[in-house]
């Protein structure tokens, strides 16, 4: 009898590192696996890292997000049968944050999509931004609904993505390129030149990837941290340089811990924790995403949703018990009884207190529900509220 041979374990992939690896070293980065990516957690410290930017500027590395340019004469047409926005509707330079939905209406993912093209030819491109963990597999979605006109582009890792948040944002980028951004409306973006010099300094509607980020930028104004903010995108090779010159002009290096504290503090949406392929964009309370003025893949399912009510909403829970943290996964109860788990939680470090975000019965999700989440095996009192915990502070204009 032969002696049976072990299989071969199975190689692991190797993670992927942006434009800015070397950067978050000098900095001093403290670095994690995150989606597939070496990403910085923290440089300093999340908390004064989260304080930078409600106060001052940060500056996130957010290269490892997926950019995908989708462009041809049906291009419009794909991305509104699969998302929740009516692409075909969306004006040259115009963001919009939409939702790539299951037939069933469940969210596979939150995306934001730019139209880029000025307007002038019949061919139309956009740029899409799904989450890093599902970028693979928005492109998979996309390709395998596209047309024989359309092509879908991933620019991973040749272009970087640099996101400048804070209330002293707009006057950093002023004063270190010269542009004029007090135009720019929020969800919308424009090309920059890198230099500040030259015809551009106004902006410019409409730019091709990747040539038209030679010696310059897209910018965009949307964010993820509730405050002013803007998004940069240029080609690799720049990525670096270009950070060293927003840090030396006052920006602060932020992490992802940061990251996740300010969005939570907003009661924005984290793929992965607060929907997995299980929960629609209505019981997400994101009905002002979902457009129902086009068809769309999961439209059917999402406007009895909407007649009937849903099963369950998304909440705000506010814990004041001193050292109470709630996480991802604790157990919330009501009566006692444990009703549903928290999707993402944590500490305000602006509130103070801990904050989390959880499904809960529609009878039971009305601001002042007397709610208990297990803590360390301790049932702690809690109560829902209104989102978001920390109010609007970005100008809307």
């Amino acid at each position: 009898m032969s002696t049976p041979v072990a299989a071969a374990a199975p190689r692991a992939t190797a993670l992927r590192r942006t434009a800015l690896y070397d950067f978050h070293l000098r900095h001093g980065a403290h670095i994690v696996p995150f989606a597939g990516w070496e990403m910085p957690l923290y440089y300093n410290s999340i908390l004064a890292e989260h304080h930078a930017v409600r106060t001052g500027v940060g500056l996130f590395d957010v290269s490892h997000m997926g950019l995908l340019t989708v462009e041809g004469g049906r291009a419009a047409a794909l991305l509104s049968r699969r998302t929740t926005a009516n692409i075909e509707a969306e004006a040259p330079s115009q963001v919009r944050y939409t939702f790539l939905l299951e037939a069933t209406g469940a969210i596979v993912d939150d995306l934001l999509i730019t139209r880029i093209d000025d307007g002038t030819e019949l061919v139309r491109s956009f740029l899409a931004v799904p989450n890093a963990g599902r970028a693979d597999e928005i492109e998979q979605i996309l390709r395998q609904h596209r047309g024989p006109d359309t092509t879908i582009t991933r620019w991973n890792p040749q272009l970087a993505l640099l996101a400048v948040q804070g209330p002293s944002s707009r006057t950093l980028l002023e004063s270190t390129f010269g542009w004029d951004l007090a135009a720019m409306p929020f969800y919308h973006a424009r090309r920059f030149p890198l230099d500040g010099a030259g015809a551009e300094r106004s902006g410019h509607v409409g730019v091709s990837i990747p040539a038209g980020l030679d010696g310059a930028t897209l910018v965009s104004r949307t964010g993820y941290t509730g405050e002013l903010g803007y998004e940069l995108l240029v080609r690799a090779e720049v990525a670096d340089a270009l950070a060293e010159r927003l840090v030396g002009a006052g920006a602060v290096p932020v992490g992802l811990g940061a990251r996740d504290t300010l969005r939570l503090e907003k009661g924005y949406l984290l793929s992965g924790q607060d929907f997995h392929r299980d929960r629609t964009p209505i019981e997400a309370g994101q009905d002002r995403f979902v457009s129902f003025d086009h068809p769309f893949v999961g439209r059917p399912p999402l406007e009895k949703e909407v007649a009937e009510g849903p099963p369950v909403r998304l909440v705000g829970i506010v814990l004041t018990t001193e050292g109470a943290i709630p996480r991802h996964g604790t157990p919330v109860r009501v009566d006692g009884k444990t009703i549903t788990e928290v999707t993402s939680g944590g500490l305000s470090p602006i509130l103070g207190h801990g904050i989390a975000l959880a499904y809960l019965p529609r009878e039971t999700a009305r601001p002042d529900t007397v709610v208990s989440l297990e803590i360390r095996g301790q049932e702690v009192p809690a109560r829902v509220v209104a989102l978001p915990f920390v109010k609007a502070s970005r100008p809307r204009v």
